[in-house]
């Protein structure tokens, strides 16, 4: 018995051996020209050299495939990478289209009041034509209403008094009001004016399904290269709700959600990102306010 397991550790021994030397031994590699055999070139190498210049051959070639998309013009051709340049004319165009809207909606009015004035139905004397600039109808003021009562006069004046000079950190609540909390978890940043970090992180685990705090359209459902997959939602009542760092968006541009329907999932997505959780943030007729005042995250 003992004999064997020998023969058995000599042979072993032996193929590694005979391993070693099929990857050490050397090779010439020789370039002849066709026509004359004349040798052009010739290298000795192993298999082992082959294996070896393959292997840093390959990590230099990723490497500099990396740096060259990372760091140059490149990357805008790759999706999930956004232009500059091409963010700015999105805006300029954004903006040229509310414009556009606006002369469309005034030259619409002008068309309605023209038309009974060309078929002779009214006088052009009894058109008004700058009322057409405004969508409502002047309504006549009653002068006697004017003239503020001494009750009135206090009550303006505690009012001007109370929002003079409003700031972000004491912003109070202003209504009773209390939304879906769209996602629940633990706030890793709180809301500060000071670091002028006008939001909440809740962290939360990947996936996670992210939740619209109340009723009302989406306005923005784009990827940005700082915070990832962004939604934000205008909820008709002066709040808007913004959720950034999303992993995907479930919803597009123009869509009616629901209080508590699905909107988006939780990600890790942006430059800015430290992680998978949700920047939330609620703004209120222009201003940030701490979502703490309106959503229990528990």
């Amino acid at each position: 018995m003992l004999i064997k397991e020998q023969d058995i550790l000599a042979k072993k021994r032996k193929n590694k051996k005979k391993f070693k030397e099929r990857i050490t031994n050397k090779f010439r590699l020789v370039v002849l020209n066709e026509d004359t055999f004349e040798e052009r070139l010739s290298f000795k190498l192993t298999i082992l050299n082959v294996f070896v210049f393959s292997g840093v051959f390959s990590i230099i070639l990723v490497v500099l495939t990396t740096i060259l998309i990372a760091y140059t013009p490149i990357r805008e051709y790759i999706p999930g990478y956004a232009s500059t340049q091409l963010k700015k004319d999105a805006s300029k165009l954004l903006f040229e289209t509310d414009s556009l809207k606006s002369r469309l909606k005034l030259l619409e009015n002008y068309t309605k009041v023209l038309v009974p004035i060309l078929s002779g139905e009214h006088p052009i004397s009894e058109v008004d034509f700058d009322s057409l600039k405004s969508n409502s109808k002047p309504t006549a003021i009653d002068e006697k209403k004017l003239n503020a009562s001494k009750s009135d006069s206090l009550f303006r004046e505690k009012i001007d008094r109370k929002d003079r000079f409003p700031l972000f950190d004491k912003a109070e609540k202003k209504i009773d009001k209390v939304f879906f909390a769209p996602i629940k978890g633990n706030i890793s940043q709180s809301f500060s004016d000071s670091d002028k970090h006008f939001a909440l992180d809740i962290v939360a685990t990947t996936g996670t399904p992210v939740k619209s705090i109340e009723d009302g359209r989406v306005i923005f459902s784009e990827w940005t290269t700082e915070t990832g997959y962004v939604l934000i939602i205008e909820h008709g009542t002066g709040f808007i709700s913004v959720y950034k760092h999303n992993g995907a968006l479930l919803k597009q541009q123009g869509d009616f959600v629901k209080s508590g329907e699905v909107i988006a999932t939780v990600g890790s997505t942006g430059e800015l990102t430290t992680g998978p959780h949700l920047h939330f943030e609620l703004w209120y007729n222009g201003y940030p306010v701490n979502p703490l005042n309106y959503i229990d995250f528990n």
